[in-house]
């Protein structure tokens, strides 16, 4: 009996490290590089501190551990089976956003937030995800019935449903995220000029309707203050006019670590998560900046060859949709930084602090990692 225990934990590790050569190093490197930037970020906050914080770094790591655990996990198993659970997974994220509603945590305006043994759990974040998966479903499902109304009616279902769940929390910016992912997906379809002309009025239409019926004053204020930063300097204005600062101050190649006057002396609000990027380009400069965006491209290249070899539409989907969220969530959370767009609260993928979403993250990595290694395999 313990020889057979002993030859069955053999072969299982034996397996482990047979999948980790077949690896594709070009998503893996990039994810991890860009995880180490932001805790090498965490790390540089609590540098030149009377009283260093460690608490976000130590948490950070903490995540990390477990979703790179996570990661090889989904890589092993096989990504069909997400598809069986894809409804299932909806479901469950569609409870607790309803949940955290009566029962979660408000932080920063917004109910969010469940918090358990001191970790936050965020389930709009896990919606993103079980989203992802149950589009990728439908369409693969529907074949060839893509273009139908019955199809866009679903979608819209699908989509508009946690979109309006997160309005209610307020998170406008998850819901922009979640309405790009099935405006996206929608679009992938070979979108009918007429469909678009529907989805344009309908956007035009619903903005109007969330501005003066939604749209809490500062959320207004956030937006004009876009158009017009310096409109309430001392106000909305600030957190894009400190971020500017940082940004610039950085140069070339930074003042160094634990050397940066904007986030050290707390002059940058939330530099752990929403402008984690100026902090870093406050630190290592246009340089460390240039790195992370060259990082970010070839991640998502990666996924779109990964997408681009599918054998199923269903593995294709799912490339495309993970993709999209991190295309998304990097580009709202670099232009908010620079100033170029409203601050969203949108963090940036697998560098800003935030366990619900870098769990998430590798999780999705790992399934696509999956995908990839069957490529091979098949």
């Amino acid at each position: 009996m313990g020889y057979y225990l002993i030859e069955t934990y053999y072969m299982a590790i034996l397996n482990v490290f047979t999948y980790l050569k077949k690896y594709d190093w070009f998503l893996l490197v990039p994810t991890l590089l860009l995880t180490i930037f932001g805790l090498a970020s965490l790390y540089s906050g609590t540098l030149n501190v009377a009283e260093p914080n460690w608490i976000f770094f130590n948490k950070q790591l903490t995540f990390f551990i477990i979703g790179f655990g996570l990661l090889i996990f989904a890589s092993i198993v096989d990504y069909r089976r997400w598809r069986s659970y894809s409804l299932i997974f909806y479901f469950i994220a569609l409870i607790f956003l309803v949940a955290v509603l009566f029962w979660g945590t408000e932080i920063r305006g917004t109910t969010g937030w469940f918090y358990i043994f001191g970790f936050g759990l965020q389930p709009v974040e896990l919606m993103k995800f079980a989203m992802v998966l149950t589009l990728a479903f439908v369409y693969s499902k529907r074949k060839d019935k893509e273009q139908s109304a019955s199809t866009l009616l679903i979608v819209s279902m699908i989509t508009l449903i946690p979109v309006f769940l997160a309005i209610l929390q307020p998170d406008y910016g998850s819901a922009v995220i979640m309405l790009g992912i099935g405006v996206g997906f929608y679009a992938l379809i070979n979108m009918k000029p007429k469909h678009l002309i529907y989805i344009l009025l309908l956007v035009v239409l619903s903005s109007i309707l969330i501005w003066n019926f939604l749209l809490l004053d500062y959320h207004q204020d956030r937006i004009l203050t876009f158009l017009d930063p310096m409109r309430d300097p001392l106000g909305e204005g600030y957190n894009v006019r400190q971020s500017i600062i940082a940004v610039g101050s950085g140069s070339l190649f930074g003042r160094g670590l634990g050397l940066g006057t904007q986030s050290q002396l707390q002059f940058l609000p939330e530099v752990q998560t929403d402008f984690i990027f100026a902090a870093i380009a406050e630190t290592l400069g246009f340089f460390g900046v240039t790195l992370i965006i060259v990082f970010f491209s070839i991640l998502l290249i990666r996924i779109l060859l990964i997408m681009k070899e599918a054998r199923d539409s269903f593995s294709m989907y799912v490339c495309y949709g993970f993709g999209l969220i991190f295309f998304m969530q990097m580009f709202v959370n670099i232009g908010m930084n620079l100033g170029m767009l409203p601050v969203a609260g949108l963090s940036l993928p697998f560098v800003s602090y935030g366990g619900s979403f870098l769990i998430i993250s590798m999780i999705a990595i790992g399934i696509i990692e999956s995908i990839r290694l069957r490529q091979r395999i098949l």
